[in-house]
């Protein structure tokens, strides 16, 4: 029991608040402790802002390649299709300009068939204009008055 009594008594002493100097030196730690921690949680905050930045920088640079990659396949494409109409509209004028000269000797070699055929034609055009125009229109009221 001298060893318990010795023991409290040691504890005891100090301020008269029931704290030693080892207390007190533990709640110094701690503060320090807590103080170091936080200089480490800034330092890894800072880091990690580090990390994000550097990230939306590598992200931002990668959907500039890709629209830039769109855009050039997109503008090749665009380039094969008019490259291609390009030729297909140069043999179809090859073509027309044969034909046309075509039919432009036929004409100079036979005058008096092609006038008819144009008559013809144009003979076949006004009877089928006045068909359809006699089967849109309805008669006028004015004509079923007469023949009453």
């Amino acid at each position: 029991m001298a060893d318990n009594d010795i023991g409290t008594a040691g504890r005891t002493s100090g301020n008269g608040k029931g704290t030693t100097s080892a207390a007190r030196n533990r709640s110094a730690a701690r503060r320090s402790a807590s103080g170091t921690s936080e200089a480490a949680m800034k330092k890894q905050i800072a880091e990690l802002k580090r990390e994000v930045s550097r990230l939306n920088r590598m992200l931002s640079d990668q959907a500039e390649e890709t629209a830039h990659g769109w855009y050039q396949s997109a503008a090749d494409r665009a380039s094969n299709l008019y490259s291609g109409a390009t030729g297909r509209a140069s043999r179809a004028a090859r073509q027309l300009r044969s034909q046309a000269h075509s039919v432009s000797e036929t004409v100079q070699h036979n005058p008096g068939t092609f006038s008819t055929a144009v008559a013809l034609g144009g003979m076949v055009g006004v009877l089928v204009g006045l068909a359809l125009a006699k089967s849109s229109q309805p008669e006028p009221d004015w004509f079923h008055r007469w023949h009453r």
